[in-house]
């Protein structure tokens, strides 16, 4: 078990987002951004599969073939694309991605940053959590909408930086989300 690890990890990951949130001018999703981190039922086993340079819930799954810990954690953050996977009754009832409000798309993008400053430590650019979503993009159930607005703000992370990601997230997006209703 790598207890004091694991919550230095976790906490240190937290208060990235908590910090790239209130940039984005998402002060409450900062403070509340995953909580359930800190539950038994991920704690314990963040604790247990714990490696440093990688998330926990991988080890967990490569183990045990199911990892409870993110099956828990997705079920309970609405920044998770996973969350918005329902049945759809304009495709006959498949699994897709639902529209995820603006707000949760943007707390994932600050979550993406966080997760990547973390594991890539010094080797972080601005590239990383783009390329991180392009390594798994093929697969990820998205709504158009939410993809599009994704990509938008990862490609703009890569090629012009923080500090016009936010920029443009406080001038443009949030405004044009809370006009149009979808920003919920």
């Amino acid at each position: 078990m790598h207890i004091w690890a694991h919550f230095k990890t976790i906490t240190r990951h937290k208060m990235l987002v908590l910090r790239h949130c209130w940039r984005a001018g998402l002060y409450r999703q900062g403070l509340t951004h995953d909580l359930s981190k800190y539950s038994p039922a991920e704690f314990w086993r963040g604790a247990k599969y714990y490696q440093g340079n990688r998330s926990p819930n991988d080890a967990e799954r490569q183990a045990t073939g199911v990892s409870r810990a993110w099956l828990h954690h997705k079920g309970r953050n609405r920044h998770h694309l996973e969350y918005w996977i329902d049945y759809n009754p304009a495709s006959g009832h498949t699994m897709d991605g639902m529209k995820m409000p603006v707000r949760y798309v943007v707390e994932m993008v600050c979550d993406r940053m966080a997760a990547s400053k973390v594991y890539r430590g010094a080797a972080y650019t601005n590239a990383d959590p783009y390329e991180y979503y392009q390594h798994s993009r093929s697969h990820y159930l998205l709504h158009p909408d939410t993809r599009a607005l994704l990509e938008e703000l990862l490609a703009l992370l890569k090629e012009q930086g923080e500090d016009a990601l936010f920029a443009h997230i406080r001038r443009d997006v949030i405004p044009a989300a809370k006009r149009a209703g979808t920003f919920w």
